[in-house]
């Protein structure tokens, strides 16, 4: 009986042992893979901050700051309708107090770089876009947490968890990179398309490596994130944004150029920034898996925009063109004098 014993305890503690060690490799693991990719996200976030402050030209800043008619709905609609539209769905969904947080969070991020591509492919005021872009960026600072402030009174006790530091740590650190890159565009503007370039590929490469590494630390937890609540809010945020940017605009009587630019402006979150600050300003005990919300609005953002781009092309080519239409109508009414009888 001993001998038959003895040989299964000892199998047991080796399994034991086996554990203990898998568990503590493990954990090892996730650490190190955790400290990677908080330092990926800040090193990604100052490179695109850099490739966003190449695009900036001061002239043209000057030029709107002088005329700041279109800046100022533009940011006021940016600061308004975003963090309004977050409040107002974890309201409606009853997300808990970090998702409803992240979501706040995401709301209040300024403008972000992909807000100028769209701006482009809708043919908007590219100045404006720009401009609007810097504006949003600078006034964060400020707007961010004080709107983080003020909104998280609305959740019982959501607002002793919101980071502050934290947050303006984030903020200063896009501030820094983006007046690099314009000091850059003012100095040698003639690489300044070359460093925005290969920003944006270094961004996509880095996001797809960093989700990857993500990934496999969480052994598949990412898709937790994934409740129907969370994705129907990263759905309707963005939507609201395009739509209600476009309303906002129109009533204040601006152009179709720049309320398509505004459109775009206010549905477009820096999502680099909402991930570094959920990534690195919160305690990964609390946050949890929550820092991917943005990689699933970010989705839905650019899906969204890509539609209204469809949509947008296909009007433009359905529609006759404004030069054939007057040359008609000339020729109508030179038909029309001809054909008058003479008295």
């Amino acid at each position: 009986m001993v001998v038959t014993i003895n040989p299964t305890t000892e199998l047991n503690l080796s399994s034991f042992d086996w554990s203990v060690n898998t568990t503590a490799n493990d954990s090892t693991f996730n650490e190190t893979a955790d400290m990677v990719i908080r330092l990926a996200l800040i090193v990604l976030l100052f490179i695109t901050m850099v490739s966003l402050g190449c695009t900036m030209d001061i002239s043209k800043i000057k030029d709107h700051l002088m005329k700041p008619k279109g800046v100022v709905i533009a940011v006021g609609a940016q600061y308004g309708i975003m963090p309004f539209t977050a409040f107002c769905l974890a309201k409606l969904f009853r997300l808990s107090p970090m998702e409803s947080l992240s979501v706040l969070i995401c709301g209040c991020c300024p403008g972000g770089n992909l807000s100028n591509i769209f701006a482009l492919a809708l043919q908007g005021d590219m100045n404006l876009s720009i401009v609007m872009t810097a504006c949003s960026t600078v006034l964060a600072l400020a707007m961010m947490p004080l709107l983080l402030y003020l909104y998280s009174w609305g959740f019982s006790n959501l607002v002793d968890f919101v980071p502050f530091t934290g947050i303006i740590f984030s903020l200063i650190l896009i501030l820094v990179p983006c007046g690099i890159g314009i000091l850059l565009n003012y100095r040698v503007p003639q690489y300044s398309k070359i460093i925005t370039q290969a920003g944006l590929t270094l961004m996509l490469i880095s996001c797809i490596v960093i989700g990857v590494l993500a990934g496999v630390a969480d052994g598949g937890q990412i898709f937790k994130v994934l409740s129907s609540q969370l994705v129907a809010t990263a759905a309707l945020m963005p939507l609201t944004g395009y739509i209600f940017g476009y309303i906002l605009s129109a009533l204040f009587r601006m152009n179709e150029p720049c309320r398509r630019t505004v459109s775009m402006e206010v549905g477009c979150q820096n999502i680099q920034l909402c991930t570094t600050i959920l990534k690195v300003a919160f305690p990964a005990e609390i946050i949890g898996r929550l820092y991917f919300f943005p990689v699933i609005y970010i989705v839905f953002q650019i899906v969204e925009a890509l539609i209204f781009i469809f949509l947008f092309r296909c009007h433009q080519k359905l529609r006759p063109s404004q030069k054939g239409t007057q040359a008609y109508r000339t020729v109508e009414r030179a038909a029309e004098v001809t054909n008058e009888p003479q008295q």
